[in-house]
């Protein structure tokens, strides 16, 4: 596993139910194709999990 995970935000949260759009805004996504720089950790991939029909995740 890479030390770090490259989170792009490729769909809008607006319609997402209250919990996605809170984790969405943890992860520091705030607008539409912001990408953010996020350690690799199992607490960050249970967030992208939760949200992986929003996001795009690459190893970085």
């Amino acid at each position: 596993m890479a030390d770090k995970l490259k989170i792009t935000l490729v769909k809008s949260p607006i319609g997402a139910i209250p919990k996605h759009r809170a984790t969405v805004k943890a992860l520091g996504l705030t607008k539409m194709h912001k990408t953010v720089i996020m350690p690799d950790n199992d607490a960050i991939r249970g967030m992208v999990a939760k949200v992986s029909h929003l996001v795009k995740v690459e190893e970085a």
